[in-house]
């Protein structure tokens, strides 16, 4: 173990048998850069639209500008992959729903309204209880004024909007509501819900829901796959769940070999592994949108200071179901490695692991994310995935960005109604290059590749470093 250290000292350099491992370890996620993936770029819209991208990427970058073979080449892809994805059997559902309220107020307002209904339904429920509660009910004397309450709570609870406000109509026109004492605050939640905005969305709501276009809309959308919030989301998000687990398991266990296999080399108590450590809240940096919690990570004793250990970061890990997951997390993980990369070299931050509070040197986060700035050396992405012969070359996030950009809603629209014209895509063209919200689509092929670069299936890690132990032991033998 080491002694006292110095906060602004930097760390030492990654461990070699460390650095061996990360070379030794299979990378069977890494894309190839041979024939049959150039041939593959060209197989599909997607992939088509994709290497245009990237090579118009290129050309900023060596500050050329694209040539018009280039421009044309994206327009085209571009137009192909929207008639794709328009295909009425084998196309995108949920991209003809988009196209569709795109081109149709009554959709607009119906898509609109449906997006708040869950919170008017909620609003309009809680003033329907707090004035015919089956509580307040029961202790009603039977009459006009029951009976009026109780159609007001079966309509409520049915959710039939249209019913809900002629019940409340008929409530409001009662003599008895006028006349008995104690009814002032009864009549104010009457009105409440007459006047207010949310009952009356409600049944705008319910009157489109029987428009033919809406029909279609809704039943796009169903076709797209399972509605946030039903059971069959719910059940698929916890398989998620326990697949990320599973995966978050397997790669603290294969941490927690390394640990152990450097300590056997260095010194027992050097090395460490903890799991979730969690960036401290008073972090000097902003959070917005970068990784805050880091699934496994691998420390080395950087001594003490008074009776507080300290620890430097060696390697850290992320666990992801699939390999385009990790596609998708990258610049979430880029801001959280910039996140440290503001640490105070002479300060020492808590983090919270699932463990136990670990202290992490400033200068140790500082180092690390220099280290990992342009291409992740010490990060690893860990899956338990098969590989895949040939990746998504266009992401799914690039692909929806594409599709939901307005000259791509309006040139689908033109092709629904036979008028298309490539030309209309061109505007979306001149945002790429330009507007800095295109920019991860610019970047996406360069993401996927250092993405996929650092992923590792977690069998091959376990085997790799299990092979140390027998390399060493070979050796001492």
């Amino acid at each position: 173990m080491g002694g006292r250290v110095q906060q602004g000292v930097p760390p030492p350099p990654i461990p070699a048998l460390l650095a061996e491992i990360l070379r030794a370890v299979p990378r069977r996620y890494r894309l190839r850069e041979d024939g049959s993936a150039l041939a593959a770029r060209q197989a599909t819209p997607a992939s088509a639209l994709a290497w245009a991208i990237e090579l118009s990427r290129e050309a900023l970058v060596e500050g050329r500008s694209p040539t018009a073979a280039l421009r044309a080449g994206f327009l085209d892809a571009l137009a192909d992959l929207i008639r794709e994805a328009l295909r009425p059997e084998s196309g995108d559902p949920a991209f003809q729903a988009r196209v569709l309220r795109h081109g149709s107020p009554v959709v607009q307002e119906y898509a609109g309204l449906a997006a708040h209904a869950a919170q008017d339904a909620r609003t309009v429920l809680a003033l329907v209880h707090a004035i015919a509660h089956p509580a307040k009910l029961e202790r009603l004397p039977r009459g006009v004024l029951h009976d009026a309450l109780a159609r007001v709570q079966a309509a409520a609870a049915a959710r039939h909007w249209a019913a809900l406000d002629d019940a409340l109509a008929r409530l409001a026109g009662l003599s008895d509501l006028q006349r008995l004492p104690g009814q002032d605050a009864l009549g104010h939640g009457v009105k409440r819900l007459l006047e207010g905005p949310a009952l009356a969305r409600l049944r705008r709501h319910d009157a489109l829901a029987l428009d033919d276009g809406v029909r279609r809309y809704e039943a796009l959308l169903d076709a797209s796959g399972p509605r946030s919030g039903s059971a069959v989301a719910a059940e698929q998000g916890r398989i998620a769940r326990e697949r990320g687990r599973a995966v978050e398991s397997a790669a603290a266990h294969a941490f927690a070999m390394i640990a152990c296999r450097l300590n056997d080399a260095e010194g027992e108590g050097m090395f460490r592994a903890v799991t979730t450590m969690r960036v401290p809240s008073a972090f000097p940096a902003s959070r917005a949108h970068a990784k805050t919690e880091w699934d496994v990570v691998l420390l080395r004793c950087a001594g003490t200071q008074g009776d507080q250990m300290l620890w430097d970061v060696c390697l850290l890990a992320e666990a992801k179901s699939s390999p385009d997951a990790a596609t998708t997390d990258w610049p979430r993980l880029q801001r959280g490695l910039q996140l440290f990369a503001r640490a105070d070299e002479h300060a020492a931050y808590p983090f919270d692991a699932a463990e136990e509070t670990v202290w992490v040197r400033g200068a140790s986060l500082r180092a690390f994310a220099a280290a990992n700035a342009d291409k992740l050396r010490t990060v690893l992405y860990c899956c338990l995935e098969p590989g895949q012969a040939m990746p998504r070359m266009l992401g799914a996030s690039s692909r929806m960005q594409l599709l939901s950009a307005r000259p791509s809603l309006e040139f689908a629209h033109a092709v629904s109604g036979g008028k298309e014209d490539v030309g209309m895509l061109e505007p979306l063209w001149n945002e790429l290059l330009q507007s800095p919200r295109w920019r991860a689509v610019l970047h996406q092929y360069p993401t996927l590749g250092i993405a996929r670069a650092a992923m590792v299936h977690l069998d091959d890690l376990n085997d790799t470093v299990a092979s140390s132990f027998l390399g060493t032991r070979g050796k001492r033998s």
